[in-house]
């Protein structure tokens, strides 16, 4: 075997090795990006379900719409000295969570499909209830990017809702009406 052979081998050996290498690492920089999204995933939905979060988010979509609709209660939600006192605290606390979850969504840490799949409704929910404050605060302190990642993950949720029911590539169990039907029934007769 000429020298040019064992060249040649040795270079396409090398080639090989290299491009092996190159597999190996890109494998482990995808194991790597699910580890993160774990972590991730984890301590969103620890913060979702801690007691004074959940208390937040109560506040944000039940108390706040009706205390919107008070003149004065409306301006002390959106007073610039309060900085979010008091009951008024929830919006940042919830509106804060929510920019850092849309964060890790568009920077691809969390999987924008997995995000809506497990928390369009609750994004939903608490955008729809801030979106006023939201839109009063960008104009009235002149920032016009005020919780954007909140309102980008806000419009995925949107997305994925509108187009997720009923799936048809989706097997479902049959849903049991029988307490709605006998709910039902007893409204009916009250």
């Amino acid at each position: 075997m000429s020298a040019e052979w064992v060249t040649a081998i040795a270079t396409a050996g090398t080639f090989l090795v290299i491009a092996a290498s190159a597999l190996a690492a890109l494998m482990q920089l995808r194991h790597m990006r699910s580890s993160n999204q774990i972590v991730a995933l984890t301590e969103c939905r620890e913060t979702l379900e801690s007691p004074e979060f959940r208390e937040a988010q109560r506040f944000v979509s039940y108390d706040l719409p009706k205390r919107l609709a008070d003149p004065q209660e409306r301006m002390r939600a959106v007073a610039p000295q309060s900085a979010f006192e008091g009951d008024y605290k929830a919006i940042d606390t919830v509106a804060n969570f929510f920019e850092s979850m849309g964060s890790f969504v568009k920077a691809g840490i969390i999987d924008e499909h997995l995000s809506a799949e497990l928390w369009s409704i609750v994004v939903l929910r608490n955008w729809n209830a801030l979106a006023p404050v939201v839109t009063y605060l960008r104009e009235d302190l002149g920032e016009p990017s005020l919780w954007e990642n909140f309102r980008y993950l806000a419009w995925l949720s949107e997305r994925h809702l509108a187009n997720s029911h009923h799936s048809a590539h989706v097997a479902r169990m049959p849903e049991d009406r029988s307490l709605l039907d006998s709910m039902k029934g007893a409204r009916d007769v009250g």
